[in-house]
């Protein structure tokens, strides 16, 4: 059987880039996402919390509620199929309720 040839150095590096998407943050944004994840991390190391309230971190630190609501909008159609395709695991009466609580809506 013929071999197969030899993969260079330069061509397996190659397949190691990762390419980003051409929407990458500016710097503003990045500095801003740093912020919020500071004060996220400062939130949950805090001794005295007791229980974290994520509805408490989204109100408090500024700029994450609009962050996670575009983040949101932006994985909907993720969302969307990861709901249709775990509907094919719910047993019948799993599916009535839920088309109860959307009609209800």
């Amino acid at each position: 059987m013929p071999r197969k040839p030899a993969q260079t150095e330069e061509g397996s590096e190659k397949e190691k880039i990762v390419h980003l998407p051409s929407n990458q943050p500016n710097n503003d944004e990045v500095e801003s996402l740093s912020h919020m994840l500071a004060a996220v991390l400062e939130y949950i190391s805090d001794e005295e919390v007791e229980e974290i309230d994520f509805e408490y971190i989204l109100d408090h630190t500024e700029g994450l509620r609009k962050w996670w609501d575009r983040y949101q909008e932006n994985n909907r159609k993720k969302i969307e199929d990861e709901i249709r395709n775990s509907l094919s695991e719910l047993s019948f009466e799993e599916l009535q309720k839920i088309r109860e609580q959307i009609k209800e809506k």
